[in-house]
């Protein structure tokens, strides 16, 4: 089970950097709403679980990011809008995101780089010089180097949020994703 005060609080304090403290306007409404999102009944890998495991690799990778509170709010984001049978999840995600950041008192700029990144996860591809792109998808995929009984879990669960694909479809889909991601210059 996923402590959900924590990762309000998690929000609360990265919001409240990000704006240079500034208590207003106040975070959790942002919060309750992302935390809802994650919390929809079609998710079964990319749950609240997935959240807080992705925003525990960031913290173990912060000091490799040179904006580790934007990759904060990218984590927070790149699954906010996660229908498994849609394709453009990424996208819809990164509109989320420059919509309530602003609201929630983000700069544009940060905003800009927060929507970046959650675009990025579309091919976990980031730029050689791409710090911050870099720690996103380490930590997006980290399951990926995880112990074979996790990895399985994981596969398991995929496999539930798209079990509208028949089973030879949904195997070679899988293993075009990793072919492609084999494919990338480096991985991690």
């Amino acid at each position: 089970m996923t402590d959900l005060d924590a990762l309000r609080e998690s929000w609360r304090r990265t919001l409240l950097t990000v704006r240079g403290g500034a208590e207003r306007p106040d975070p959790a409404p942002y919060a309750d709403d992302l935390l809802r999102r994650w919390s929809e009944p079609q998710r079964r890998y990319h749950t609240l679980a997935h959240l807080a495991a992705v925003l525990g690799h960031i913290d173990v990778l912060e000091a490799y990011a040179d904006d580790p509170d934007a990759v904060r709010l990218a984590a927070w984001f790149h699954d906010a809008v996660y229908l498994p049978e849609r394709s453009e999840n990424e996208e819809r995600s990164a509109r989320l995101a420059e919509r309530a950041l602003p609201e929630a008192g983000v700069s544009e700029e940060r905003t800009a780089e927060v929507a970046r990144l959650v675009r990025l996860t579309v091919t976990h591809d980031p730029a050689d010089d791409d710090r911050d792109g870099q720690v996103l998808c380490d930590a997006d995929l980290a399951i990926l180097a995880s112990p074979p009984s996790a990895y399985a879990a994981y596969t398991a669960a995929v496999r539930e949020e798209y079990h509208f694909v028949p089973s030879e479809a949904f195997r070679d889909g899988r293993a075009a994703v990793l072919r492609q991601l084999l494919d990338l210059p480096r991985l991690f």
